[in-house]
C-alpha cells in the first residue's frame, strides 16, 4: 500500500524544488518510487484478473518520470511535485486509452480515457461515437459509471462542430471533444487506505467498457 511517507516526500519537494535539495534527499525519492512500484504490482495483478490485456505490464514501465521538461516553460522548477502512473494494454508510451493515478498531497485523482488522441485516432473515435451513439450513451449513463465519474471532461472542447459533423447531430456535444476522459478526485486518506488496491480496481472495472469502446475505435 501507499503510505504517508511518500506524501511527506512530495510535500517537502514542493517546498524545496531544486537540485541541491533533491540530491540530498535522493534516497527518499528512491523509497517513494519503490513504494509506488510495489503498489502498481498489486494493482496490475488484481486488475489483470479482470482485464488480461494489462496483466503483463511491468510496474517500472507504468510510472512517469519526476523530472519536468522545462525547455518551453516559464516555470523552471526541475521536478514534478506529484507521482503519476498509467496503465494501458500497450504500455504508457503508446497513445491508447487507459487508467491513470495521480498522487499529490491534497490533489489526488483517478482518471481514465484517452487524454490527447492523435488526429487519426481522434477522427476514428468521433466516427465510432457517431455510428454507435446508443451504445456509447449506455456506457456513460450507466448508474455506477455516472455516480463515480459524472460526465466526460470538457477540457479543450471545440466551440463549433468538427469538420464533417452537423450541429443537429444528437452526439454533437461529445463529437466536439478533443479528448475523452473521466475523473474522480481522491483524498490522501483513500490513497493510503489498506483497501485502495481493491477500490481502484473497482473504479477500473467500472470504467472498463468506456476504455474498451475508445480502444476498439482505433484498433
Amino acid at each position: 500500500m501507499l503510505t504517508k511517507t511518500t506524501f511527506k516526500f512530495l510535500s517537502d519537494l514542493s517546498k524545496n524544488n531544486n537540485k541541491d535539495w533533491f540530491d540530498k534527499n535522493k534516497q527518499r525519492y528512491i523509497d517513494a518510487q519503490n513504494e509506488i512500484k510495489s503498489f502498481l504490482a498489486d494493482w496490475i495483478a488484481t486488475f489483470g484478473k479482470k482485464d488480461t490485456s494489462i496483466a503483463h505490464l511491468e510496474p517500472k514501465k507504468c510510472v512517469f518520470r519526476i523530472h519536468r521538461d522545462i525547455r518551453f516553460s516559464k516555470d523552471k522548477s526541475p521536478y514534478k511535485t506529484n507521482l503519476g502512473a498509467y496503465i494501458t494494454k500497450g504500455g504508457k508510451n503508446l497513445n491508447l486509452a487507459g487508467y491513470y493515478l495521480h498522487i499529490q498531497p491534497g490533489a489526488c485523482f483517478f482518471a481514465a480515457g484517452n487524454y490527447m488522441p492523435m488526429p487519426e485516432q481522434l477522427a476514428k473515435i468521433r466516427q465510432e461515437i457517431d455510428y454507435n451513439f446508443v451504445d456509447f450513451k449506455k456506457i456513460i449513463q450507466a448508474k455506477k459509471f455516472n455516480t463515480n465519474f459524472g460526465d466526460l471532461s470538457t477540457e479543450n472542447k471545440l466551440i463549433r462542430p468538427p469538420k464533417g459533423y452537423d450541429e443537429s447531430n444528437e452526439a454533437i456535444e461529445y463529437l466536439k471533444l478533443k479528448g475523452f476522459t473521466i475523473y474522480k478526485n481522491l483524498s490522501d486518506e483513500e490513497i493510503t487506505s489498506k483497501d485502495f488496491v481493491k477500490n481502484i480496481t473497482d473504479l477500473c472495472v467500472t470504467a472498463m467498457p468506456f476504455i474498451d469502446f475508445l480502444n476498439n475505435a482505433v484498433d
